[in-house]
């Protein structure tokens, strides 16, 4: 791998402490009742019965006047001391899955958790990946002191090139992290220039006004890591991606006790996963996945194994593994970005694979079928993804047959159902036993049900909520159970993204937005991409084109050559002929129009040509095509 300017946080900065104001000692009241005074034994003289009445009168008004003072005291409760307010502002992740990218703001300082990207929906047409708007950051880049990462997947670090080739900035990350990092950096050209900073669970890291502690967490990938931030205003927690497993793979337990203690101290507010609000419970261990896996593997018996996961679920392949060598099997791996993190991981030791147990795909056919497994991508039935290519039966180096036990170890992400179906009945045809997780338990996910949402809340014990990473039905349903625990629905921010969220110590309000939003990316083109074009690129899609071309002599304004009309998308010309050649006679008369009203000018009657031929075939067809005019002059 190569060099780079990587720099091991070896002296963690000192904790900002805030200020505890001294409370002072509460003033005592008379409690405005007196007790009967009961008179002594033996005769008392006139006199002192008098002293004793005068007394007990003067002790009563004093009483009275004590007891009015504390009322009005306690009418005026201490108001909250305001302090140096910071400011949340969501660039995504909000109202939608994926491209999470949040920034801090206080005084002149600036940093941003996580900088990721989301896969296109259905609609994009030929979009290849959708990142966040980098309009706001990049006019205070002058301020910005760092991007810190919560862990490697795509939708909190796939964004980050595209940011550096703007302006640099240095990133903080835990080993495994930036080990990914470094792959996509490499293929832009960046990874020379990149300020790539390691840090550990436990370390402090100055942002400015502001420091950031990091805190371990459970989720599908090692090296996941929580946040909390100090800042003049208070304590702010952002859990990133987070599940609780007390029985991980690898790495340390979520670390519960320093989110109490956080809690214990006061936080002021908390950023939580919202992506599992709406399923009820706990998520299972990994371990269970692994458990699974065994059974599986004993039921394949002498077929080959090939499993479909996330590239990135390094404990999921680590399972495999290791059900591999208790069954005498060889493993290879087939898929780019699976080959990748392998390597990654291999080389960082997050991976353990005994000396022979890995072999090439172009190495499987020297083994018989009961002797392999075959990691690959296409959980989520990508089109170009290995598993899709091997259902197609396009892939190179593996053909599907009868002889093949397919497991699925995923669940398929809202939207990719349809794919993933595809796939499985593609799989099922060419003779495939295919499981998949309905069936059996071969998929945990990594987010946290509403039983650990409640336990993070509770411990937390945040001042203010917001809820984040999901759809707007994710967030609600986790801003419910912050109130089932006790939070005001006062205190709760469904937020969206480009919001500018300002806490002072007393309230959290909107105080205005910045630009937010998707910015799409196609081949290598950035941002070129906009709701204009993918409009025209659906018009397309769904209706075709017609092209009408028509040759002018410059000076005359006659028609020199044409119509010809030319039609993609829309009818197979030699089947439509007598379509094609009432389309010829309106764009005809038309022309000869333009030329009775002395139209000359080529925008009037390319605009003329394109309405009245829309109109006819329409009503002809029911069908509103593309319609594209070119006048050529002579």
């Amino acid at each position: 791998m190569e060099d780079f300017k990587r720099q091991e946080l070896s002296a963690p900065v000192a904790e900002m402490q805030p200020q505890q104001e001294k409370r002072k000692a509460p003033r005592k009241y008379l409690s405005g009742q007196q007790k009967s005074v009961t008179k002594k034994s033996g005769a008392a003289s006139g006199s002192n019965k008098e002293k004793n009445e005068a007394a007990l009168k003067k002790t009563a008004q004093s009483a009275q006047t004590g007891n009015r003072k504390r009322t009005s005291g306690r009418q005026q409760a201490p108001k909250e001391r305001r302090k140096t307010p910071v400011r949340i502002i969501p660039l995504g992740g909000l109202n939608e899955i994926g491209k999470n990218m949040t920034c801090y703001e206080c005084g002149q300082d600036m940093f941003i958790v996580d900088c990721g990207l989301a896969f296109p929906d259905a609609d994009m047409l030929g979009v290849d990946l959708v990142i966040p708007d980098f309009t706001y950051v990049e006019k205070n880049q002058d301020r910005i002191r760092g991007i810190l990462l919560t862990h490697g997947h795509e939708d909190h670090i796939g964004g980050l090139a595209y940011l550096l080739k703007k302006f640099n900035v240095p990133i903080y990350g835990t080993r495994l992290t930036l080990g990914l990092v470094e792959g996509k950096l490499k293929e832009h050209g960046l990874l020379r220039s990149a300020k790539l900073n390691v840090i550990k669970p436990h370390d402090m890291v100055k942002m400015g006004c502001m420091s950031v502690e990091v805190i371990p967490v459970n989720h599908s990938i090692p090296d996941a890591v929580a946040f909390a931030i100090y800042t003049p205003a208070g304590i702010i927690v952002q859990t990133g991606d987070f599940k609780v497993d007390f029985s991980p793979i690898q790495g340390e337990i979520i670390d519960l006790a320093r989110f109490a203690e956080l809690g214990n101290r006061g936080v002021l507010c908390l950023l939580a996963d919202s992506t599992n609000a709406e399923r009820p419970g706990s998520t299972m261990s990994e371990r269970k996945v692994g458990e699974s896996f065994e059974r599986l593997f004993k039921q394949a018996e002498n077929r080959r194994i090939i499993i479909a996961t996330f590239s990135s679920n390094i404990h999921r392949m680590q399972q495999i593994i290791d059900n591999a060598v208790r069954s005498g099997r060889k493993v290879a791996v087939s898929g780019r970005s699976m080959v990748n993190v392998v390597n990654v991981a291999l080389e960082l030791g997050y991976l353990h694979i005994p000396e022979g147990v890995m072999i090439d795909i172009d190495a499987i056919g020297r083994y018989p079928d009961d002797k392999l497994i075959i990691i690959t991508t296409g959980s989520q039935g990508e089109p170009m993804s290995a598993l899709s290519r091997m259902a197609a039966g396009e892939h190179r180096k593996v053909s599907v047959s009868s002889d093949d036990f397919i497991i699925i170890s995923a669940t398929p992400i809202p939207g990719n159902e349809k794919h993933v179906n595809r796939v499985i009945n593609e799989l099922m045809r060419l003779g495939a036993e295919v499981v998949f997780e309905k069936m059996y338990d071969v998929h945990v996910s990594g987010h946290a049900c509403q039983d650990e949402l409640k336990l993070m809340l509770s411990l937390v014990k945040p001042k203010f909520f917001i809820p984040v990473h999901g759809e707007f039905k994710h967030l609600k349903k986790h801003s419910q159970l912050a109130q089932a625990v006790g939070i005001p629905p006062s205190h709760i921010l469904l937020g969206d993204i480009g919001q500018v969220i300002e806490l002072d110590g007393v309230e959290m309000k909107t105080i205005g937005t910045v630009p937010a939003g998707r910015v799409f990316v196609d081949g290598y083109g950035v941002g070129d991409v906009g709701s204009i074009v993918l409009r025209d690129r659906k018009h397309l899609a769904q209706d075709g084109l017609i092209i009408v071309v028509v040759t002018m002599d410059s000076t005359s304004g006659e028609v020199i050559a044409g119509p010809d009309i030319v039609s993609r998308g829309f009818v197979y010309v030699r089947e439509s002929e007598e379509l094609m050649e009432e389309a010829r006679v309106r764009i005809s008369g038309v022309l000869e129009e333009c030329m009775n009203h002395s139209i000359r000018e080529w925008g009037a009657i390319k605009t003329s040509i394109k309405d009245d031929l829309s109109n006819f075939i329409y009503k002809k067809t029911k069908r509103a095509p593309m319609i594209l005019p070119i006048i050529m002059e002579i």
